[in-house]
């Protein structure tokens, strides 16, 4: 605790001082010039400002007017003292925030009461604002906490759905990670950014709802099973929907909106353009991309180079073209991602070098 006495004699200062010795030793500083009193003031903490009123160049009510518009001295008691008797004097010092007054000539126990009440104001403020801090922090920690807890469960669920689908968990990853990229060069805030790379993953949770002999035929799907595995687009929203989670709101989005196509021709709403939101256009080159350029069991990857050409020849036509630029502005990071989370799948012979030009 730390007093502040400021008057411009030196004689009521001195007897101030000698007054203020008396509070259980807290200490003080003094000034006689309200210009560096002030200055001082507004850069350093203290817990009681013991303020004369008439003085020179700045008086007592222009100190505390400007003292109070400062950040984090609004609430610092000040106890002025004023020989003045004036009602006037006194409404006006409360209206700029002194908190109490003394008149003067200054009455020893008079002073080390109203002194004593506005440290004991200070210490239950300063108490407050701890303890505010601390809930804060544990709220903050208890957040993080259920958040982590939920994207696990979602990560789980997302590799359940990746399990029954001949892809693997690291095209899960892979994706994701270029969803925020994709964000992040759009200027994309990082709270939603966070929320993107979370649920991206879920983008095909709706294929548990898909056949098996239909998840896993082997060759091309016909006009009616195609039917059926477009169902998880919806199956995937059905499943998401309506939480009180933002992070699966924003998935329930994606897994409905990222086989949408620019043009309007994909599903299974058939929205166009900026129609479609914006999530699922940017899970939808990052989906594509991944899927172009990872192995499987039944196709070889093909080169970045290729990949990267053909978002460039469907932008505008299955893809948002602000989102394959923003894609391929960062060229650097998407080839490190490539290279850091890589497949293991052996090679296997026939595989087929040309894969289906976008995912199911």
């Amino acid at each position: 605790m730390q007093i502040v006495i400021v008057d411009d004699n030196r004689v009521n200062v001195a007897l101030l001082k000698a007054l203020a010795r008396q509070l259980s030793e807290v200490p003080s500083v003094d000034f006689t010039d309200p210009v560096p009193a002030l200055q001082w003031c507004l850069t350093h903490d203290f817990d009681l400002l013991l303020l004369d009123y008439m003085m020179p160049v700045v008086d007592g009510l222009s100190f505390i007017e400007q003292l109070r518009l400062h950040p984090g001295k609004a609430d610092v008691p000040i106890l002025m003292i004023t020989a003045s008797h004036e009602a006037q004097v006194r409404y006006d010092a409360l209206a700029r925030g002194a908190s109490d007054f003394l008149t003067k000539p200054v009455d020893r126990p008079e002073f080390l009461a109203r002194a004593k009440n506005m440290l004991a104001l200070r210490r239950s403020q300063k108490a407050l604002a701890e303890r505010a801090a601390t809930l804060a922090e544990e709220v903050e920690r208890a957040t993080r906490v259920i958040a982590e807890r939920e994207y696990d469960t979602i990560l789980r669920l997302s590799r359940a759905a990746e399990y029954r689908d001949p892809e693997t968990g690291l095209h899960l990853v892979r994706m994701a990670l270029y969803s925020r990229l994709i964000g992040h060069q759009l200027g994309l805030p990082e709270a939603m950014l966070d929320m993107l790379h979370r649920a991206a993953p879920m983008h095909d949770i709706g294929k548990v709802g898909t056949p098996d002999h239909i998840l896993l035929k082997p060759g091309r799907l016909d006009e009616r099973e195609m039917a059926i595995m477009r169902e998880h687009a919806a199956i995937g929203y059905q499943i998401l929907r309506d939480s009180p989670s933002p992070l699966l709101r924003m998935a329930a989005v994606i897994a409905h909106s990222h086989h949408e196509k620019f043009d309007g021709s994909g599903y299974p709403q058939g929205l166009r353009g900026e129609a479609i939101p914006l999530v699922g256009r940017i899970v939808a080159v990052a989906d594509v991309f991944d899927a172009l350029t990872s192995k499987r069991p039944y196709k070889k990857a093909w080169p970045l180079e290729q990949a990267r050409s053909f978002l460039v020849d469907n932008a505008g036509s299955h893809f948002d073209p602000d989102c394959v630029e923003a894609l391929l502005s960062a060229w650097d990071e998407v080839t490190a991602i490539h290279d850091r989370h890589q497949d293991t799948l052996p090679e296997e012979p026939g595989q087929a070098t040309t894969p289906a030009p976008t995912a199911v």
